[in-house]
């Protein structure tokens, strides 16, 4: 399929973790070009300004062209940095992503969405940039490890309960169709990006259990996983509709089954040790914080908020 986008030369971007169990992969796969591969070191820490920076640089120096292609193999990290770089190296030059992960398959490599992270929080310094083609290769989830499986699982129960409640029964299943499951919730990221490319409206329903979510992983310095931490924001966000009389109460039920199923916490702990996070959240429009929140099984809506309305969800 890569000899369908020939450029004079391919980046390849890739982290240390990646590259040690792919390393013969690549070499083979990309034998045919001319291909170098940058790698950074794995985990969040490597969407800052230094890694951005050097990379830049090392792009430049090696007289990177237009017409040149980035490639980004990896999970969300590196798809999110590659796709920055991408998107900002020459004013932009051409883009492929190829995820490794559950999670960057089903949601971080699809709609464009690229950027690297700020003292102030997670993805505040990014752009738009389409990739010219995604390929999902769904045999590369086999190096995955169970908590790293899960992980991704989060982001697709919240694709079914924003927008599919086929995708969610299919997740209820004894034995769920992982091709299937996967498809589905591309599906759902692939429509609504398509109706709302610039998060106008409608795609900010994407961002179900993320206001906490980034807020819990930025608190806790990046330590956790971000499908952990949208698993918890969204126990969150469900809580909040059902004090408030947006959600119906199955939702709930509904959810703290996936979340059983598929090893993903709930939440404990005193959820106001994050709204000072939440106030730098790239949702907030003036005073206001777009919040999304489940009313039904597949549905969902934008609630203008502001921080103090999101005291005491705890419980």
């Amino acid at each position: 399929m890569l000899n369908d986008y020939l450029s004079e030369k391919l980046y390849l971007i890739t982290d240390e973790n990646i590259y040690s169990l792919y390393s013969d992969y690549l070499t083979e796969q990309f034998q045919d070009f001319n291909c170098q591969i940058v790698v950074v070191k794995p985990g969040e820490q490597s969407k800052s300004f230094s890694v951005y920076q050097n990379i830049i640089e090392q792009l430049l120096k090696e007289k990177i062209r237009k017409n040149d292609l980035i490639v980004a193999f990896g999970g969300g990290v590196v798809g999110d940095l590659a796709g920055f770089i991408a998107a900002t190296i020459l004013r932009g030059v051409r883009l492929i992503n190829i995820p490794t992960t559950l999670l960057a398959m089903a949601d971080s490599s699809i709609g464009g969405k690229t950027g690297i992270d700020s003292i102030y929080g997670k993805n505040l310094i990014g752009s738009f940039k389409q990739p010219e083609v995604v390929i999902v290769d769904i045999s590369l989830l086999q190096t995955l490890e169970e908590k790293e499986y899960n992980n991704g699982m989060s982001e697709i129960i919240k694709a079914g309960l924003i927008y599919d409640s086929i995708l969610v029964a299919e997740l209820l299943k004894a034995e769920p169709n992982e091709l299937q499951f996967i498809t589905r919730a591309i599906e759902v990221k692939k429509q609504i990006v398509t109706k709302d490319p610039f998060e106008k409206g409608l795609r900010q329903i994407l961002n179900f259990g993320h206001s906490f979510g980034h807020a819990i992983e930025q608190y806790n310095n990046y330590s956790l996983k971000h499908g952990y931490c949208v698993a918890l924001g969204m126990d969150l966000a469900i809580k909040y509709g059902i004090k408030h009389n947006l959600t119906k109460k199955n939702v709930q039920e509904v959810f703290y089954k996936l979340l059983k199923k598929y090893q993903l916490p709930t939440f404990v702990g005193d959820s106001n040790l994050y709204l000072e996070q939440i106030k730098h959240d790239k949702k907030h429009i003036q005073e206001s914080l777009n919040f999304i929140v489940v009313t039904e099984i597949g549905k969902a809506s934008i609630i203008p908020l502001k921080k103090e309305d999101l005291y005491d969800l705890s419980n």
